[in-house]
């Protein structure tokens, strides 16, 4: 409403981008959607509702959080606060690089320490939208178009995670870590498609995860916007995350599926995945490797808009 009082009266999106509006009251307006998107996306330290919604809800629901909703929060971030707040957002934009940085390393930490299975994912989250924090503020055509990879790379990994896990939940009838082990002999295509969507999220090269990480690594390098020493420290704390995300990541499949607690036990009762779940799993896998052997297919419908972004506000 602040927005539509300012000048002449519009909800028009194109048009209000492209008025001028004082940086003070600029300020405020981004500071406001800041807020609301940090909730959503989310941003440390208004991350603490997600991990115990994902920790209480249906893994259907925790699906539809991890793939979509929270992506909507980034995608706000892009098209409100960096489109029609420019001004603002370039000086908020170091800011949220260092948020960005220390969710990516406090986020990866924390995920380590818990027990529960769906808390854990819920912390990889987390730690991996720090990534499109760092992206979208590196105000660079490589780190705006690794941010929106990263959104939609990790929509399809953060929800197959969730749907794996509660399928191993449900066969277990278990949900804390160190109560697990052992179902990789009894299940394993349960096992090899943890695993494969684990390593997916990890970034392992040839998938989605590999790309969207390697282009914000860029686009902080090569950010017009930053001095040297500033970038250098930014991409030793992202490395310092990337080394975390598969220690948390293979101590998870570890405890789930390595050992022989649980197949020494019952193992008689579980049963494999089935073709639903294959069909489920295969279809979001397929995607990520499409994406991380060819890019192009997705940055091709962003590149235009981001060079528009950046040419039109930031450096005009």
């Amino acid at each position: 409403m602040g927005l539509y009082g300012s000048n002449e009266p519009t909800f028009n999106f194109e048009t209000s981008a492209n008025r001028s509006y004082p940086v003070a009251l600029e300020i405020i307006f981004y500071f406001g959607f800041l807020i609301a998107y940090a909730v959503k996306l989310p941003i440390i330290p208004l991350h603490t509702w997600l991990p115990d919604t994902h920790g209480e809800a249906h893994y259907s629901t925790c699906m539809l959080l991890a793939g979509i909703l929270l992506k909507m929060g980034a995608y706000g971030l892009i098209r409100i606060n960096m489109e029609l707040l420019p001004h603002a957002h370039s000086l908020f934009s170091p800011w949220l690089i260092l948020v960005g940085t220390m969710q990516i390393i406090y986020a990866a930490l924390t995920s380590l320490g818990q027990r529960n299975i769906k808390k854990r994912i819920a912390y990889s989250s987390v730690s991996h939208m720090g990534f499109t924090i760092i992206g979208l503020a590196s105000l660079s055509d490589t780190g705006l178009n690794g941010a929106i990879l990263q959104i939609i790379s990790h929509g399809f990994i953060g929800a197959a995670l969730f749907f794996l896990a509660g399928t191993s939940c449900d066969r277990m009838r278990l949900i804390y870590l160190d109560e697990m082990g052992g179902i990789g002999i009894p299940l394993p295509k349960l096992f090899t498609m943890f695993s494969s969507f684990s390593m997916a999220s990890l970034a392992l090269p040839g998938m989605s995860g590999f790309v969207a990480e390697l282009l914000v690594f860029l686009g902080i390098i090569t950010s017009p916007k930053y001095l040297l020493m500033p970038k250098l420290l930014i991409t030793f704390g992202m490395a310092i995350g990337m080394i975390l995300t598969p220690i948390y990541l293979l101590s998870m499949l570890r405890q789930i599926f390595y050992g022989y607690k649980q197949f020494d036990s019952i193992n008689s009762l579980f049963l494999d995945s089935g073709p639903r779940e294959l069909f489920v799993s295969i279809s979001i896998f397929l995607p990520i490797v499409g994406i991380g052997i060819y890019p192009d297919f997705v940055l091709s419908l962003s590149v235009d808009k981001v060079q528009a972004i950046l040419s039109n506000y930031f450096y005009r």
